[in-house]
Order: structure tokens, then sequence, then C-alpha cells
């Protein structure tokens, strides 16, 4: 395996992905070729990964893949050094484990021997920074610390008390940043603003990357990078939709991991992009047609007003599978109301109807047991997936789709969607957005 890094930290907000992407474009230019990684179910900071290491990253989680597909994604290639940032708290996940874990970062820092690189807010502490420290040290054997970057120091005397209390544990300083070098993305209710939103977003990572080179020791990272050969034993995989996809692909419908379409290319499918944003429809020569997630709330208005677009899908439905997934399933519903109250048509060829008026959030991972056939795989399959949205469900009038629960073994109500149409097509959708096949 490439030796690799992967950025953790004790909780969200702490400053993983400031580091991480600035990690990532001070290396690129010193012309190190990075290959990134995220830690869980995550679309937004992937994204940014790949703007700023000009290649894909892949998501990596312990609960929804077995240890064989995780190492089949971190085969080794022709980049010299791997950075992988982590999600939420270095050891945060589920009760009850799944394929590879329980989902925490740590997993994958174990599975892969990649040490960590801790990120810690050392605002409001000194010495009692290097205790946090110690306990994430020692926390899992499995786990190897190479050090820690400092961030949100207050002063040269602030920055020397801490590390004297590091020092007295024998924890290595990677880097210190200064709390006037916060560099700070535009942020939504699910997170960041997507990537091919952002604004300038060329110079913001030029300018993460700068402050990342003079703060951090670079050489040093590099240096206690590694890895250990993992076994590639035979993962569950699923079978493409379609020899051929239509592939929904906006801002509206961004949200899909990068592994699946990389293994639906692998067995032979092609995959056609389509914008329904630009009232594109999907392309009448394809077997099966894709909606991923996405922000549809945000562009409900051209989203109901796109003709093409739904004229199109519904005819495209007649005769084919459509699926779609929490935001693309919203849009494959009736209904959709926007944050204002305002009620948009969405396609109809499910009963769906979602509202963002009263928000409600919907986390976690699913594991879904299919009740009918789905484009991916026949009934009675297990499908690992995580949800994450805000819509309160008014009205799921279709057949289920699936026994949908969370990772504790109780069942959510949101099962999804079956809809057979007169000639012969299958409407299917999920608010799960769908990550591996279960291994039993």
């Amino acid at each position: 395996m490439t030796a690799g890094l992967l950025i953790a930290a004790p909780a969200s907000g702490t400053g993983k992905t400031t580091l991480t992407l600035g990690l990532i474009a001070a290396l690129r230019a010193r012309g190190v070729a990075v290959r990134p990684f995220k830690c869980g179910p995550d679309y937004i900071d992937p994204a940014f990964h790949a703007a700023a290491a000009g290649r894909a990253s892949v998501n990596l989680d312990s609960w929804a893949m077995t240890a064989g597909q995780i190492a089949a994604l971190t085969a080794p290639d022709d980049a010299g050094l791997v950075i992988a940032e982590g999600s939420m708290g270095l050891f945060d996940g589920v009760a009850v484990p799944g394929e590879a874990g329980i989902g925490a970062s740590a997993d994958i820092a174990a599975l892969t021997g990649w040490p960590v690189v801790l990120v810690l807010d050392a605002s409001g502490a000194a010495q009692s920074v290097a205790a946090m420290a110690l306990g994430f040290a020692r926390y899992r054997s499995d786990v190897r610390l190479a050090g820690v970057v400092l961030n949100n120091v207050a002063s040269a005397r602030h920055e020397a008390l801490i590390r004297r209390g590091l020092e007295a544990v024998a924890i290595e300083v990677l880097g210190v940043l200064p709390r006037a070098a916060g560099i700070r993305l535009p942020e939504r209710h699910l997170g960041l603003v997507q990537a091919e939103e952002t604004s300038e977003l060329d110079a913001l990572l030029a300018e993460a990357g700068t402050v990342i080179a003079r703060c951090c020791d670079l050489g040093r990272m590099q240096a206690v990078a590694t890895s250990v050969p993992m076994d590639a034993a035979p993962a569950p995989h699923l079978a493409p939709p379609g020899g051929r996809i239509a592939l929904a692909r906006d801002a509206a419908f961004s949200f899909v991991y990068p592994h699946l379409l990389a293994e639906w290319r692998a067995a032979g499918a092609t995959i056609v992009p389509f914008s329904p944003l630009a009232d594109e429809a999907p392309d009448p020569g394809a077997d099966a047609c894709w909606l991923p997630g996405g922000y549809p709330e945000l562009h409900a208005p051209r989203l109901a007003a796109a003709q093409t677009f739904r004229a199109g899908l519904r005819a495209f439905a007649e005769t084919r599978p459509v699926h779609g997934e929490c935001g693309g399933y919203m849009v494959l519903g009736a209904g959709l109301v926007a944050a204002d109250g305002v009620r948009y048509p969405m396609t109809g060829l499910l009963g769906l109807e979602t509202s963002f008026a009263t928000r409600r959030m919907h986390l976690g991972y699913r594991l879904a047991t299919l009740a009918a056939p789905t484009p991916v795989a026949p009934p009675g399959t297990r499908l690992r997936g995580h949800e994450f949205h805000y819509a309160t469900i008014l009205a799921q009038p279709d057949a289920p789709l699936a026994a949908v629960t969370d990772a504790t073994g109780v069942p959510v109500a949101e099962t999804g969607s079956l809809r057979l149409t007169p000639g012969g097509g299958r409407v299917t959708g999920t608010f799960f957005h769908l990550i591996a096949k279960a291994s039993a």
C-alpha cells in the first residue's frame, strides 16, 4: 500500500478539513502526487479534496465496507502519498459493528496502517492539551499517533506552554496554526457548500496551501507516513443498473460515491451524464436512469419548470428502470415544499411528498433488505447505506421498497418506494444513499 496519513480530531469543527485541503495543496505544489480519501459517508469534503489533489477522493467506510473492499479501494497506484480525512471524532462510530468496524476513522487507520495526525483546538487550554493527546495516543493499541497539529494558538507564549506539556509525554508537534490563520469555507445545512459552487476555489485552496506550508513541517509529515499490507479478499459487488446508465449530474444531483461509478465502469457500463437543471432529458438510448442526491430544495423552481427533463424522464420510466436516492427520490415524488412553504410539483413518478418548511434531521447508517427488485439488486439483497437530510415526509403512499433499519437494528419509517409503470418500467427510490452490498 501507498504510505499515508490520516487527519483526525477529537470532534467535528476542529479544523480537519482546513488542514487536509491545505496539506494536499501544499504537497501538490511541491510536486507530490497526493491521493485523497475520506473516512465515512460524505460527499462535500471529497469534492474539495478532488479539486485540491487533481484526482478523485474515495470514501472508505468500515461499517458499510468489508476489509477486502477497503483493501481494493486503497490498492497502490502512481500516488506518492495518501492523505485521508477522518470524520467526526477519531474514535466515533455506531454501537453495533458492521462489515469491518463501527464506522470510526480509527478503524481505517488500523486497517491501513496510516498513522494519525491529530488536529487539536488549543483555544482555552495549555498543558492540558497534552493530556488530551495522550489519551488519544493510548485509546487503541492498533492505532498509531504520528503527532499533532495545534489549531487556534493565541501567541508564542501559548505555544511554548503547550509544547512543554507535549514534550513531557513524548508527542511530536507537526504544525502550529495561529488563531489568525483560520481559513473558512462557506456552509449550509448539510455541511459545506459544494466545491463546484464555491467562487474563487483555486484561490482558496492556494491560500490554504500557503498557510499549511508555512505553519507545518511538510517534510516531517512525509517522513512519518506509513502503511501496512492488506489482504484484498473478494468483496461483494453490486451489478451496474444497466449497460448504459443515464446519470443526473449537476448542482442539484451531485451526491454519488465515486467507488460506485468506478465499479459500474469496471463492470463494463457506460455512464451518460445529463443535467436536469439545464432541462435535459435522460439519454433515450440508456438502459436505466439514476438520480443521485443533492440539493433539489435549493433548485425546486427550476426543476418544476424543467419541462423537457420532466417529460423525458416520464417517457423513459414507461419502459425502463429509474432510481432516485434522497434528493433524487424527492424529485421522483409528486411535490416538494421548499423552506418558504411554497410547494413545487416534481416529476410525479412516485407519490412521495416532502417538505423543508418544517425541518427534521434524519441521520445515520441504514441496513436495507429489498422487498422488490431495484436496478442494482434482486429482492432479498441486503444493502448498506447512509441517510442524511432535513426533509419531513408528508406522504409516502407507494409500496415499500425495503425493510430498513438503523445501525442498531431498529426499524425506520423511510422504507423507500416502488411503483410499476404501464409500459413495464419500474420506478424506485430510497432516502438512504447506497454504499455497498452487505456481505451476509
